[in-house]
């Protein structure tokens, strides 16, 4: 504090009334500062809990905001005391006007003066902000530190100099524009936009400008400039991020009026301008308003919100499915007064995701009802997925075998092979592989799998593994056994029917000739040779009609059987070769198809040999095509027809595709016995099998049989012994064995009777549209037309009785072709058969004739 003079008398006067007044001021000052420091204090305290709830980084801003009030107040107060001083020292000029200053006392004064302008030039300079004074000219009259510093120049290269040599913007005309409302208002604030002309760098200052009055006229403009350029240019990013962003970016209030919206929110709602959206209430843009409201309780809850489904309603009233994530801004009691997120359009990715799920559960379903288990592999031959039919083949769940490998449940001998396939199909040697193996079941048993596997590829396009359809064909494997037996016991039988049907005759003529020679041998020696040749010979007969009963099918079981099931169950076990082949097949049959009296395992053979007939008859002349599979009825019959487009059967060939060991395909192909034996099968049902053929256009079978009822078959008619005598009678012996004919000839002639023979049934027949016979004697197998059409002709031609035939045959003829003979009232006699029980049978025939002579 400078010594303040003292009057003459060297006494302190009495404190004078502005000495009071300055001390009052002092205690106000004090009093204001601390009541600032208080306030701010108290403020901190009071909005404390606010706040701890602003991020991390801003924690501190309460403590920095105390620091500076206590600074300012220090600050404040320093400055008060050396006004206060300067004050003191100019009164004790004004007292002791008389006497000038000494030295010390004006040295004093201008260091008081000099240290408080220091003060106050480092109070400017500190300051990061431009502070500067302008003279109404545009003229610099005075700047801080951090104006040069920008500039890049000294401050006597600054002062007394045009702002304008300085800077290109703002230009002189602008600022002489906004001059006069300046001079109005005493006072300007806004954002200017400054570009310094020595570098052309463009910044931006908030500033604010107030008027230096002197003599009560604007002298000059003192200034205030805050550098916001990095603001500016945040705020620059932000909206061109704002405006660019593919996502919707909007800002509300919690009433629900939109503040602000992106151009891709407004588009993704449907409307041309943001004006339009912006009129609208959020809560009207939504499909379901309690929607909003459960936000709205997240959002006071937890202060923001990620990824919730909203459905929006756009312009148009379609629904818009978006993703929304949002956070809360709140004011100083906590209340929420603005709310900013973002939305993304989900819903093509929402429809997308429904077509995957629709694919993936058609996918599901497909495999689901696949008849084949599904298994898919990886390059170490471990399992990674398996359907559930899995534990059809298997007996194990599917979880139980992800993780195993492809050889634990093989049988030894098939895993060389089995592994050398997938081997191949992992190195990409082969993109396709049949197979089958034996697979041990959970029960214990070996079941034959049949499975064909193909290469599974990445994203990449690499083999990463192998997927493969399996099916159990354990259950065909035996029926295709027990069909390759059966063809082999038709075959024998066939074999032994012709074999048998060659021997009856020379048996017919040894018998008959040992028969003649025991009647006409005279001594006893004679006797006992001839009947031991006729005995052989009838033990030879005997073991023949044997053998032509193991030729002919088995005694059937017959049960009720709707022929559509057999027909589909063979379909069933033919389907995966169908399949294999691209072979479609199209069955119909109408659900009121009577039942059929049947074995119908034999049934299903016989359709299984016409299904793999045309299965081949396809595969022989293309890559796939079509079996037509139609069932149906009529009056007392049921008829199945099974038609394929194949290569159809040459004309020369039709007549023979039924005959034993016939076959059209390369050596191993086929056995000829398939159709033999459908024919046999289904003649033992008494029923038939008709075939026609298109060449080039494919062939149909037609199998038809009686529908629910069996034909009760006549018994044989037996011959009787009679000693009638023959004499007087005729007959007409028809047979292309020499021996037979010679034989009867021999045998009833010696017996009485004319006797003619003939060889063939065109032979035969003009004898007898020549002359009148007792009886007529025929083979059943004779060349060109045989006995069956012999009789028919002479029945429809001749006019002769039936009962005056007797036809001869060396096979068991089934009931049916029987029928056709005995029915009439014909005679049907088995080779080898004895002359007497021949001539006893005429007797019969011939004993009406002499009744009625």
């Amino acid at each position: 504090t400078l010594p303040m003079p003292t009057p003459e008398h060297g006494r302190t006067s009495a404190p004078s009334q502005q000495e009071q007044m300055e001390r009052k001021e002092n205690q106000l000052w004090r009093a204001s500062l601390l009541f600032l420091v208080l306030l701010a204090a108290g403020f901190l305290a009071a909005s404390w809990q606010t706040f701890r709830s602003l991020p991390m980084r801003l924690e501190a801003l309460p403590l920095g905001i105390l620091v500076l009030s206590v600074l300012f107040g220090a600050y404040s107060w320093t400055k008060r005391r050396e006004i206060t001083e300067l004050r003191g020292f100019v009164r004790g000029l004004q007292a002791n006007a008389a006497s000038p200053p000494t030295d010390k006392q004006f040295d004093q004064l201008l260091e008081l003066v000099s240290r408080s302008q220091r003060g106050y030039r480092d109070l400017i300079d500190s300051l990061d902000h431009v502070v500067f004074t302008l003279s109404l000219t545009g003229e610099i009259q005075l700047v801080n530190r951090r104006f040069v510093e920008i500039l890049g120049l000294g401050f006597n290269d600054v002062i007394r100099h045009g702002l304008d040599e300085f800077l290109l913007e703002p230009a002189r005309e602008e600022i002489e524009r906004a001059l006069p409302r300046f001079l109005e208002k005493h006072s300007w604030s806004g954002v200017v936009r400054a570009r310094l002309r020595k570098t052309g760098e463009l910044r931006y200052y908030d500033c604010i400008l107030h008027a230096v009055l002197k003599d009560g006229q604007v002298a000059a403009a003192g200034g205030l400039a805050r550098d916001i350029t990095a603001q500016r240019e945040s705020e620059a990013r932000f909206s061109e991020l704002f405006e660019s962003l593919q996502e919707g970016v909007y800002s509300t209030t919690q009433e629900g009026k939109i503040l602000d919206a992106n151009p891709a929110f407004v588009r993704m709602l449907g409307y041309e301008k943001k004006e339009e959206l912006l009129a609208i209430e959020a809560q009207d843009l939504h499909v379901d308003p309690s929607n909003r409201s459960r936000l709205l309780a997240e959002l006071e809850k937890r202060g923001a919100f990620s990824d919730q489904e909203t459905l929006l309603r756009r312009k148009d009233g379609t629904p818009l499915l978006c993703m929304n994530s949002a956070s809360a801004t709140r004011d100083a009691s906590g209340r929420i007064t603005r709310i900013q997120g973002t939305l993304m359009d989900i819903t093509s990715r929402r429809e997308a995701e429904n077509r995957l799920h629709e694919g993936q559960e058609f996918i599901r379903q497909l495999i689901a009802s696949f008849p084949d288990a599904i298994v898919v592999l990886d390059s170490a031959r471990r399992i990674t997925y398996a359907s559930h039919r899995i534990e059809d083949l298997t007996g194990h769940k599917p979880a139980e075998l992800v993780g195993t490998f492809l050889s634990d449940r093989t049988f030894a001998e098939d895993q060389p092979s089995l592994l050398s396939a997938y081997d191949s199909l992992i190195a990409g040697e082969q993109t396709f592989a049949q197979l089958e193996y034996r697979s041990l079941h959970r029960d214990g048993s070996w079941r034959t799998i049949r499975a064909d596997a193909s290469p599974l590829f990445d994203v990449a396009g690499k083999i990463a593994g192998v997927v493969a359809s399996a099916r159990d064909v354990t259950e065909s494997k035996r029926l295709e056994q027990q069909s390759i037996q059966r063809e082999k016991l038709a075959a024998m039988g066939q074999m032994v029917a012709g074999v048998a049907h060659e021997l009856n005759n020379p048996l017919t003529a040894i018998l008959g000739v040992s028969d003649l020679l025991h009647e006409r041998a005279t001594d006893d020696q004679t006797r006992r040779q001839t009947n031991l040749v006729y005995q052989q010979a009838r033990r030879a007969a005997q073991i023949v009609q044997g053998l032509l009963a193991f030729s002919r099918p088995p005694a059937t079981s017959r049960t009720r059987v709707q022929l559509e099931t057999v027909v589909q169950r063979a379909l069933d076990l033919q389907n995966h070769s169908l399949n294999q082949y691209h072979i479609s097949v199209d069955f119909e049959a109408p659900q009121d198809l009577p039942p059929v009296d049947a074995d119908a395992n034999q049934l299903l053979q016989v359709f299984l040999n016409l299904l793999v007939n045309a299965e081949q008859a396809i595969r022989e002349v293309r890559d796939h095509g079509t079996i037509r599979v139609r069932a149906g009825h009529s009056i007392g019959l049921v008829w199945v027809l099974i038609q394929d487009d194949g290569a159809g059967i040459r004309p020369e060939v039709l007549p023979k595709i039924f005959d034993p060991f016939f076959t059209t395909k390369r050596p191993g192909g086929g056995t000829g016995l398939g159709l033999t034996v459908s024919m046999t099968l289904i003649k033992e049902h008494e029923g038939t099998i008709e075939v026609q053929s298109t060449p080039g256009e494919g062939c149909v079978f037609r199998v038809v049989l009686p529908a629910a009822s069996r034909v009760e078959l006549p018994p044989v008619a037996k011959p009787t012994s009679v000693s009638s005598s023959l004499r007087g009678h005729s007959i007409l012996v028809i047979d292309d064995e020499a021996g037979i004919r010679e034989l009867i000839q021999a045998g009833m002639s010696a017996r009485g009777l004319r006797v003619e023979c003939v060889s063939t049934s065109e032979e035969g027949l003009e004898r007898l549209a020549a002359q009148a016979y007792d009886a007529i004697l025929c083979d059943y197998h004779l060349p060109g037309m045989n006995g069956e059409k012999f009789f028919q002709h002479v029945l429809a031609n001749l006019s002769i009785p039936p009962q005056k035939f007797i036809f001869m045959t060396g096979e068991l003829l089934a009931p049916p072709a029987l029928e056709a003979f005995t029915g009439p009232g014909a005679h049907v006699v088995q080779k080898p058969f004895q002359l007497s029980e021949l001539a006893a049978l005429l007797v019969e025939i011939c004993e009406p004739v002499t009744s009625k002579a």
